[in-house]
């Protein structure tokens, strides 16, 4: 058995905001699965299986505790299933990676994100795997507790779909062939505009070459 954590708020107020992204991968994994959410405490689950027949079983969670309190959400599913931190994946979003980046992390320290805090609090440790989903740093002026709160922009939604089609694959080999797979695969992941090719500079012109040729020869023969 191996947990996957999607990290996010419950409530339609922040289905759609940068700081859920982690849900909407898992949601992408579940639905490819043809699975259902059910209710358990402090969390909806999921159970499917990834992977070549029969499958690895994995436990989709989304914590329904706020961000801030994930880890009272995880802790106790963790426990029950008796599982180790190499079980452990969680799906976030990273203020710090920018938006089109996609990468897996083992262990580190949460770097702000309060879900990834809370875990590392009550599993006592920051040994468990990462997948790390960029949503950019705000504009200037702008706080980053209200930026990660707020909802994508429409100019960003095919960028978005992709990261979430990508995610759940990621998540799919994690779960199957484990990290340093998963690692090779996807923390290439780059899905930024690319700047345009310059252009090919000009060759010069040749078309007065023979002209200036022809007069040279003039010049030296005393011609007029």
């Amino acid at each position: 058995m191996k947990l996957v954590v999607g990290l996010g708020n419950p409530g339609l107020k922040y289905a759609q905001t940068r700081h859920n992204v982690g849900w909407l991968v898992v949601d992408e994994v579940a639905r490819r699965a043809g699975a259902s959410w059910l209710k358990a405490k402090d969390a909806e689950v999921c159970e499917v299986r990834l992977g070549p027949a029969p499958g690895e079983k994995v436990l989709l969670v989304k914590p329904q505790t706020f961000m801030n309190a994930s880890g009272k959400a995880v802790l106790p599913l963790f426990s029950f299933y008796k599982l180790e931190l190499g079980d452990l994946l969680a799906v976030q979003d990273d203020l710090d990676s920018p938006f089109g980046l996609l990468k897996f992390r083992m262990g580190g320290r949460h770097g702000g994100q309060n879900g990834v805090r809370d875990m590392i609090r009550l599993l006592g440790s920051e040994g468990f795997a990462r997948l790390k989903i960029g949503i950019s740093r705000p504009p200037a002026g702008r706080d980053p507790a209200d930026w990660v709160l707020s909802k994508w922009h429409p100019d960003e939604a095919t960028t978005l779909a992709e990261l979430v089609r990508l995610g759940a694959n990621a998540v799919e080999i994690w779960a199957a062939q484990g990290l340093a797979e998963a690692q090779l695969q996807f923390n290439g992941t780059d899905l930024r505009p690319k700047p345009p090719a310059p252009a090919p500079a000009t060759p010069a012109s040749s078309e007065s070459e023979p002209q200036d040729a022809e007069a040279s020869a003039k010049h030296i023969q005393g011609l007029p």
